[in-house]
Parts: C-alpha cells; structure tokens; sequence
C-alpha cells in the first residue's frame, strides 16, 4: 500500500496539486482515522494546507512561504470540490483586466451560496453572495473570461460583470473613489450593449452610481447605456449609502444629480 507522501508525489508528477480526503482514502485504501493523522502530520511539516474541510493542497517548496499557492491556482478545483458555481471579481478581476492601481490583497469570489471567509497563510479570501435567481442570470460563459495559471483556468468576470459586481459590492471594492478609478481604468474595455443587458440583474441604485462614475471618467457611450436604468428610478439615493453627507449647495441641501436620481454626499476622487 502507498504512503500518503508516495500518493502525493505521483499527484504532482501529474501536475496536480490539490485532493479530496475521498480521492486520498480510495487511492491509499486506508481507514479516516489513520489519513487523519497522516494529513495532520504533513501540514505541521508545511506539506500540505487545507483551505476547507476535506480539501488540501500540496505545497511545493516555493509556496511554503506564503503558506498558500495564489488562490488563483486552486480555486476552481476547491469549487468543484464543495459543488457551488463562482467567478472570480472585484479587485482581483478589476487588476486582470487592467485597471493599474489596484493592488488586490484579498482574492473575492462571487457566488450563489453563503460562505464564510477564511485565510490561508498570507492569503485572504473573501466570499461576496449573490441570489441564486440573479447569480443564474448573469454568469453565463460569454460573461466570464479564464484567468490561467500553471496548473489550469479559473472563472474570471468579464469587464461588464466586474463594473457591476464593484459597484453593487461598493465598500469591498475600495468605496466611491476606488471603484471611480476602476471604471476609470478599464470602463472603456466594456461593451455598452453586454453591460446594459448584465446591468438588468444588479439593482437599480448599483447600476446608477455606476453610470455616474463612467460618465465622469469619460466613457460617455458605456454611460449612455446605462441611463435608461436611472429614467426608471423613482427616487433619489446616495452616492454612498454608508457615507455621511459631504456636500452640500448654498441653499443648504445635499447636492443632487438629475441625470442618475444620486445625492452626492461623497466627493470621487481619481488617482493622478
């Protein structure tokens, strides 16, 4: 009978670097309680981590150091694994299409089904929730790009999806100005007509201020898309629900945006 260290070894000649608990008690033919201990040891040993129950991964001596591989590696197979569909934005997604001044240092992850957040090693991963409903609707494979790594391809959100997800998801996007720079660094890579049709999935006040944001960094017909959204609007909402009122005219009240239905009660900042 192989060892768990054999086991792995033959994993990583086949370019592989995760298991399941399942695959490895098959393989091995060996009882839970004694894989337990055997797991238990090698992730003393920094040989393994284990980003979720039943999950591991194998670190080769270069990943030891941040006691992780970059999620971007082995998120796909850790999907499969607990079943549930995703894509990959916000901040990691924004950085992969371009957009310059984002230094992600979480990795966030859209999908249909709460999950916790965790950390593994110097990685953090943050989980954002969409209603099944919606999350159907919108992740659809020509909405996704593949973000490839040594070891495969994971789920990215395209342009359109990654405006709207920072938008919808504005405080773990880096707030009104970090998500201004965003639509600043990649808004014109998106088609008006896809993010349009995306936009009908997000609320109505997420699709607004990310309109506002487009047309102030200059990309009028990715704007121009979006205004139909704002005509149907009945009431005014805030640039940033969570902000306190900044702005405010002579007269006293918050200034308003006809065009989007926003009270400004945050100034948007870009980066020089």
């Amino acid at each position: 009978m192989a060892s768990l260290d054999q086991y792995l070894e033959q994993l990583l000649s086949r370019g592989r670097s995760y298991f399941s608990r399942e695959e490895a008690r098959a393989a091995l033919d060996t009882s839970q309680a004694a894989l337990a201990a055997a797991v238990t040891r090698l992730i003393k040993k920094r040989r393994l981590a284990n980003p979720r129950h039943g999950f591991y991964l194998i670190l080769r001596p270069e990943d030891r150091v941040a006691g992780a591989p970059d999620p971007a590696r082995w998120i796909d197979p850790l999907m499969k694994y607990l079943q549930l569909d995703y894509r990959i934005s916000l901040l990691r997604a924004a950085a992969f299409h371009g957009a310059s001044h984002q230094a992600a240092m979480v990795f966030q992850v859209v999908v249909p089904r709460q999950q916790r957040d965790f950390e593994i090693g110097r990685h953090r991963l943050q989980f954002l929730y969409q209603t099944p409903q919606s999350f159907a609707r919108v992740n659809q494979p020509d909405r996704l790009n593949q973000m490839k790594s040594d070891t495969g391809f994971a789920q990215v959100a395209g342009v359109e999806l990654t405006l709207l997800d920072c938008a919808r998801y504005l405080r773990k996007a880096g707030g009104i100005s970090g998500v201004a720079q965003i639509a600043r660094d990649i808004g014109a890579k998106a088609a008006p007509r896809a993010l349009a049709l995306a936009a009908a999935d997000y609320e109505n006040s997420a699709v607004r201020r990310l309109g506002y944001l487009l047309e102030l960094a200059g990309h009028e017909r990715q704007a121009e898309a979006l205004v139909s959204f704002a005509r149907k609007a009945k009431t005014v909402v805030l640039l940033n629900p969570s902000a306190k009122p900044l702005i405010r005219s002579p007269a006293g009240l918050q200034e308003k945006n006809r065009r989007w239905k926003l009270a400004i009660n945050e100034p948007v900042e870009f980066d020089t």
